[in-house]
């Protein structure tokens, strides 16, 4: 017999299931949005420890618990910042200091919206003609965030770290940016799935553009406050810079961003520059289609955060005028060449 209950619950799971599965949510929720980039981020925190502590030969995070491999560490840490008291201090403007982690942490994850994880066109999550446009768009977003926490904090300290973070973000934004769309004029599409369907066979733009990937790969470096450039936030001259007054899960949030960011773009980098889910060509269904292209992808991205997150233990923190000085003086001149290394690519045909 069929009860109202039943016709509800089969109402209520059919449209929760309507919403999950829908591509743009369930890539921003789930694959490779929130879900996946909270487990990525888990493991790329651990690998950061036990990187450093061994080229650094820090014996407290190398033999905490050998048996788990330091995972209890992990676990405290995330209950310390979950039971952490939010202390909001008299003088910031409330509204904007809540407010502001938050954002930086949703615009984090919404380039995730415009990136295709397979070529079956059911499961992209938005019309992909011009989804490398739209994704690096997006990307940019959540840095504004940051430069309204120091605002919104009242405190030189953060003040001066939310100027050092705008003066990056000038800087190294526009240098990614250039990078990743210098593939455009080789390839004369801004579709991320055509451009991930011609470098099959081998054929990554990362071998045919070199300069574009390792432009890109330290631009988002820095942009996202990875050692050598952890420059905005460095403990030992402004105690947190931007997340200074900042405590409990609100300073837990303000450091994952920067760990979530560099997630979306270590996907960006693995579409554009190592080929995607090629070699694989999905099939048909969901695993076939779907779950095995974008764990192609999402391994692909893992190892590209595990060489920046490596650089943690083998680099000293530059000086803002030093990072300053490589972006306009080195790196800009570089990016522009790359880009002009696709316009004479395509020019002599190397795209049939």
């Amino acid at each position: 017999m069929i009860t109202a209950a039943r016709v509800l619950y089969d109402i209520g799971w059919g449209i929760l299931h309507y919403i999950i599965f829908y591509p743009p949510v369930y890539q921003f929720v789930i694959v490779p949005g929130l879900v996946v980039a909270l487990v990525v981020v888990i493991f790329i925190i651990w690998f950061e420890r036990k990187a450093a502590a061994r080229v650094q030969m820090r014996y407290g995070p190398l033999e905490i618990s050998p048996r788990t491999g330091g995972a209890p560490q992990l676990i405290a840490d995330l209950v310390r910042y979950m039971m952490q008291e939010i202390i909001v201090p008299n003088a910031v403007d409330f509204m904007s200091y809540i407010l502001a982690p938050n954002m930086s942490m949703i615009l984090s994850l919404l380039p995730m919206v415009a990136v295709p994880m397979t070529s079956i066109p059911s499961y992209w999550p938005i019309p992909m003609s011009y989804s490398l446009l739209i994704a690096v768009a997006l990307s940019t977003l959540s840095p504004i965030f940051v430069v309204m926490m120091s605002w919104a904090s009242n405190s030189k300290f953060s003040v001066l770290g939310g100027l050092r973070e705008s003066f990056i973000v000038v800087a190294y934004e526009l240098i990614a940016v250039i990078s990743l769309l210098s593939v455009v004029p080789l390839l004369h599409t801004f579709d991320l799935v055509t451009i991930v369907n011609y470098q099959f066979n081998g054929r990554w733009l990362g071998l045919l553009n070199p300069l574009a990937l390792l432009d890109a790969f330290i631009a988002i470096l820095m942009s996202t406050s990875g050692f050598p450039f952890e420059i905005p936030d460095s403990e030992s001259e402004l105690v947190a810079g931007p997340y200074t007054e900042y405590s409990g899960l609100l300073y837990g949030l303000n450091m994952g961003g920067a760990y979530i960011r560099r997630w979306a773009f270590s996907v960006l980098i693995a579409l554009v520059f190592l080929g995607g889910w090629a070699p694989y060509r999905p099939g048909p269904g969901i695993v076939l289609g779907y779950l095995v292209p974008s764990l192609i992808v999402v391994v692909k991205a893992v190892i590209i955060m595990a060489i920046m997150s490596f650089l943690r233990a083998v680099y000293g923190r530059y000086r803002l005028d030093q990072a300053l000085s490589l972006a306009w003086e080195v790196l800009i001149p570089m990016a522009i060449a790359a880009f002009g290394l696709s316009v004479f690519e395509a020019f002599i045909g190397v795209h049939p």
